[in-house]
């Protein structure tokens, strides 16, 4: 009988693999947790104490508020704790629009300093604060500085602009620069501490704004709207929080930002004064500071000063810097020599009896007691007094003079 084969016998070909099998299942991404996202940002929470050797170099306290308190108007503490946009800002407002700015931060500077120095309590409170608020809540006294800066930005270009047509051009056409001032105002203030925002935003906000000039004539009105416009749109749509760790750069590198901002804001000043500045003469007509310039230019007194100038030098290139200096001090008159000598009358090469001589004889005529009237009195006794101290400083000149040549002589 024959052998019953079982069905499980294993055939001898390669053994074909499902299609699916050759599929890699990939694990299902979870969404990241808020603190997971905190994490990636400003790093993981640290359970080890923070060693001083991973921190910047720490900045006072101390000396954070002497600055503020001697330097405060001019935004010193700020550049001193790396915070130059600050400080340039403070630097334009005179301390935050005269002081107000200065004044209000007071009980801030602990925290600033803080802040600076990437303390581990600064950054769990900022930690808290991006937990708490995905975006920066809206800050009023924030808002109106960045509103007061970007009108003053804006009315800077507005008042620099000449007034009058000035080397044959009109130069009115300026005036479109005026929302980029306001733009950048408000993006400046935006992007202080800890929030930062983009530029374009408030800048197309400004020039959509800027239109309303024409139905609003007056000029402070339409300034307050385009700067609130602007304000109000990178606010709401730009703002959010900086949570790159801040890296203190260089001072070379600091003060190439920071110095062509300062004679940016500089120039337009000076550009207000020349073109639009004025001045008031003897008879009260007033008169362009550039036409004055230009006619002051051409006045005597400054070409008798040139001339002067050019004397000394060609003067101090044959005698030297140290004979100019002598007379220049003694044209100053600082002993009182030459005074002296116009009092009594004499002159320069007058002997010492010749100079008692004539203070004996001005004595005795001006002697207070031979003054009868009283009103007159006074005047006399000064004339008097004038008189001593002229013939004193004279023969106490004299008298280190030939004090001076014997000397000479006797080492001769």
């Amino acid at each position: 009988m024959g052998e019953k084969i079982s069905p499980s016998v294993v055939s001898s070909g390669p053994r074909r693999s499902s299609p699916d099998s050759s599929k890699e299942v990939k694990p299902k991404q979870q969404r990241k947790s808020r603190e997971e996202k905190l994490d990636q940002m400003l790093g993981p929470r640290s359970v080890e104490p923070t060693y001083a050797a991973d921190l910047p170099k720490q900045k006072s306290v101390l000396v954070t508020y002497i600055l503020w308190l001697f330097g405060g108007f001019f935004g010193l503490h700020h550049l001193y704790l790396h915070q130059d946009r600050r400080a340039f800002v403070w630097w334009c407002t005179l301390g935050g629009y005269f002081g107000i700015g200065w004044i209000s931060e007071c009980y801030q500077i602990p925290a600033m300093v803080r802040d600076a120095n990437e303390d581990p309590r600064f950054v769990e409170e900022f930690r808290e604060k991006l937990r708490t608020h995905p975006k920066p809540p809206f800050s009023t006294p924030r808002f109106v500085m960045a509103l007061m800066v970007g009108f003053l930005f804006g009315q800077m270009i507005l008042l620099s602009i000449p007034q009058e047509v000035f080397g044959g051009i009109d130069w009115g056409f300026i005036h479109w620069l005026v929302p980029f001032g306001i733009a950048l105002g408000i993006w400046t203030v935006g992007n202080m501490g800890r929030e930062k925002g983009v530029f374009w935003h408030c800048l197309v906000a400004a020039y959509l704004a800027y239109p309303i000039r024409y139905f609003v004539l007056d000029e402070s009105y339409w300034f307050m709207a385009v700067s609130s416009v602007s304000g109000f749109v990178f606010d709401h749509f730009s703002k959010e929080w900086d949570t790159k760790v801040p890296k203190r750069q260089k001072l070379m590198k600091r003060a190439s930002i920071l110095v062509p901002c300062i004679l940016a804001y500089l120039a337009l000043w000076g550009c207000f004064l020349y073109f639009n500045g004025t001045i008031t003469d003897s008879d009260g007509d007033e008169v362009p500071v550039h036409e004055a310039i230009h006619n002051f230019i051409k006045s005597p007194w400054w070409t008798d000063l040139k001339q002067t100038i050019h004397d000394t030098i060609l003067f101090a290139q044959h005698n030297g810097w140290a004979e100019v200096w002598k007379q220049i001090v003694d044209s100053m008159d600082a002993d009182g020599e030459q005074n002296a000598y116009k009092v009594l009358g004499v002159s320069p090469t007058a002997s010492q009896a010749e100079i008692t001589s004539v203070w004996r004889k001005m004595s005795r005529e001006n002697h207070p007691d031979k003054v009868k009237e009283e009103s007159q009195r006074r005047a006399a006794q000064e004339r008097f007094m004038e008189i001593q101290q002229a013939y004193e400083i004279l023969s106490k000149i004299k008298s280190k003079r030939r004090a001076r040549n014997k000397k000479s002589n006797e080492e001769l």
